[in-house]
């Protein structure tokens, strides 16, 4: 068996994790919009200007995507992670440009043993990405499951 640096037993309320930072760039924000949210102020920087975001603009899914794989590259993967039922809430909060650079982190909001599953126990937390000037530009609530240390 895998042998993690953090169990459930290891998170606590209020306990706050950097996960990095990211820059965006005006072409994977494109790239990623044709992909997957084709609005026009996502793939054409002229569109966007004319939108009332006034220029391009990454997709709040991509911002979520970049934030997702954050947390997986430092703190997941060395985790004993059992993925998520569910997240409570998204909220896009400002608009991410490219040049943008977001600095993300997870803060614990709630730690609780599975009442239904001895092995195991919930973590729900709170990611936020903060904009190079300082500004929420994402949040998100979500809950995760985590492997007890001596399962």
């Amino acid at each position: 068996m895998a042998t993690f640096e953090y169990y459930f037993e290891d998170f606590a309320v209020g306990d706050t994790f950097d996960l990095g930072e990211y820059t965006f760039t005006a072409d994977e924000i494109v790239h990623f919009a044709r992909q997957f949210d084709p609005q026009p102020f996502h793939v054409d920087e002229s569109a966007g200007r004319e939108s009332h975001f006034g220029g391009l603009v990454a997709s709040g899914w991509h911002t979520c995507s970049i934030m997702m794989r954050m947390n997986v590259d430092k703190l997941l993967s060395r985790s004993a992670s059992m993925g998520s039922p569910g997240v409570e809430q998204i909220e896009w909060l400002k608009p991410v440009r490219p040049g943008d650079t977001i600095t993300v982190t997870s803060s614990t909001l709630e730690v609780r043993a599975s009442k239904s599953r001895p092995d195991r126990g919930i973590v729900r937390q709170l990611w936020t990405a903060t904009n190079q000037h300082g500004e929420e530009v994402c949040r998100f609530r979500g809950t995760g499951l985590y492997l007890k240390r001596d399962a």
